[in-house]
């Protein structure tokens, strides 16, 4: 027998097994909503999607924050067949012409605190139809969310006949062009990365998740699909502030978070400084970004009493390949040893092919030092990427997934992230174009050269810093280069440093040879250049 694995399953079975329990609460609004109830407005969304034409394989975008209304927008699409496009909330508006424009999404559903970023461009999106505001509190000409579904049935919803390998999911991510790419995840893809992931983080129906992890950041790493088909709850925040988190973990009696390394950083900080109650004895803290020293791990689990997992992935594989959740088979190490192990990226999850190979595609040896490129293979890795046969055939080369990141293996079969081929930034876990910063620099009429790389950021994990030739009788300070940046890009993809230099190194070809430049950095700034890791 072969059943479809297909996304719904996973509501209609906390509906069936888990109806009457809490599936969601709201900590900003104070709305509780059961499975039951739930189920009710993703079924007045599907039937709401219809009445506007929404077909299967259209594409609708969600830009919000962690709602109620963003959570049940992935059911009440998928119940059409439809296509979720999660849109990253710290962009600028012409970011979102692009990938509107790109994905030829038909509606578009925006939270009232981000129409500002949405207005100024509205008469430049080509394929939307339709823009629908959630939590809408002026008299503004889109529509209003809560009105809008109202006028609609709760029951039960005709579904569209779905194929699991049906593209579900189009997630934007930046990568080495300027413009970013679409990566299309199939319901297989997020059903079976779904139950590996469950799996390793021991979820189950006694959980209660906060979702501080935004969900347009790769489906929420997959959480609104596994928490709900293990019947846990869900607390939506619209603001990963520390306060708020504190507050949220000791309301609502949180067993997990999954978080980026600032967020959590911030936590600690904000313990320091408070002194607030961490929660239950068995909270469970995710994290993918820049490598965390053991030090860190140590205050996470001694300190505030959390059990922290590292893991490690990327959009393209839905994300996550690897965790460092402590085994068994380690019981013997020193607590040194084992909180080593944890600050690196891994052991492959269930399901997934992880290796470290060299040129020729031959494995490394496991010794912790050669250094290879990390390639993946999985059921989660992605159909490819939307409307970009050539990325997909660089990408997915020989049955395997080529991440870019350059990584180590160990005798326990860990992997390290050492360097990283494509020359993204990771700041705060969004990933930044370094062509795309450059890109924005040259634009300014004194900047005859740009080179942008990333360094460490103490709150951040690291941030883009630029290395700028100037051009003849021109005259800029550093300063004035951020000022610059900020006033064309998203803050977080602004430089945050400038080196003014007489030239920039280059090979024959006149290629900018980034390796010399963060080689001059570090002896500028003194020490060894390090290298982070990122779900991308």
């Amino acid at each position: 027998m072969n059943v479809p694995m297909i996304l719904t399953d996973f509501l209609d079975r906390a509906v069936c097994l888990y109806g009457d329990k809490r599936a969601v609460i709201d900590h900003d609004g104070g709305r509780e909503l059961t499975y039951g109830e739930l189920n009710a407005r993703v079924n007045r969304l599907s039937h709401g999607l219809r009445s506007l034409g929404v077909e299967k394989g259209d594409r609708v975008a969600y830009l919000a924050p962690n709602t109620l209304e963003m959570l049940e927008g992935f059911y009440g699409i998928f119940q059409l067949g439809a296509i979720m496009v999660p849109l990253n909330i710290r962009l600028k508006p012409d970011d979102y012409v692009f990938i509107l424009n790109h994905s030829g999404a038909k509606v578009l559903f925006v939270d009232q605190d981000l129409l500002h970023l949405i207005e100024p461009v509205r008469d430049r999106l080509e394929t939307v139809e339709t823009v629908i505001v959630h939590y809408r509190e002026d008299d503004a000409d889109e529509v209003s969310y809560d009105e809008w579904l109202a006028q609609f049935p709760a029951g039960s919803f005709d579904r569209e006949e779905l194929d699991e390998n049906d593209v579900c999911s189009l997630l934007y991510t930046s990568g080495t062009t300027g413009n970013p790419k679409g990566v299309m995840l199939t319901h297989r893809n997020n059903y079976l990365h779904a139950l590996s992931v469950q799996h390793h983080l021991r979820v189950n129906d006694a959980d209660t998740y906060l979702h501080v992890l935004p969900m347009f950041h790769v489906n929420g790493w997959g959480g609104p699909f596994y928490y709900t088909a293990n019947g846990a709850t869900h607390v939506c925040l619209r603001r990963a502030l520390p306060e708020s988190i504190y507050d949220a973990i000791n309301s609502h009696g949180v067993t997990s978070v999954h978080m980026a390394p600032t967020v959590l950083n911030g936590l600690l900080q904000y313990y320091d400084s408070e002194k607030p109650q961490t929660g239950t004895a068995d909270l469970r803290i995710v994290i993918a970004g820049s490598a965390p020293p053991p030090a860190f791990i140590r205050r996470v689990e001694d300190e505030l009493g959390w059990e922290f997992i590292q893991v490690y992935g990327m959009t393209e594989s839905s994300p996550l390949s690897l965790t460092s959740a402590s085994r068994s088979a380690e019981a013997h190490l020193s607590d040194e040893q084992r909180i080593r192990l944890k600050a690196k990226a891994g052991y492959p999850m269930i399901g997934n092919d992880v290796r470290v190979v060299n040129d020729f595609g031959e494995e490394v040896p496991h010794d912790g030092k050669t250094v290879g490129e990390v390639v993946v293979r999985s059921n989660g890795v992605m159909k490819g990427y939307w409307k970009n046969e050539e990325a997909t055939a660089g990408a997915l080369r020989n049955g395997w997934l080529h991440t870019g990141d350059m990584g180590t293996i160990d005798e326990f079969g860990h992997v390290d992230i050492t360097d990283r081929k494509k020359d993204i930034i990771i700041s705060g876990g969004e990933n930044i174009s370094s062509i795309e910063v450059e890109s924005t620099l040259y634009d300014h009429p004194g900047i005859l050269e740009a080179a942008v790389i990333a360094v460490p950021h103490e709150k951040w994990g690291e941030t883009p810093h630029a290395y700028i030739v100037l051009r003849e009788g021109h005259e800029l300070t550093g300063q004035e280069v951020i000022d610059f940046s900020r006033s064309k890009l998203a803050h977080f993809k602004a430089v945050t440093g400038v080196t003014i230099v007489d030239e920039l190194p280059k090979t024959a070809s006149g290629k900018i040879q980034k390796v010399h430049i963060r080689d001059d950095y570090w002896k500028r700034h003194g020490g060894a250049s390090t290298a982070g890791r990122s779900v991308n």
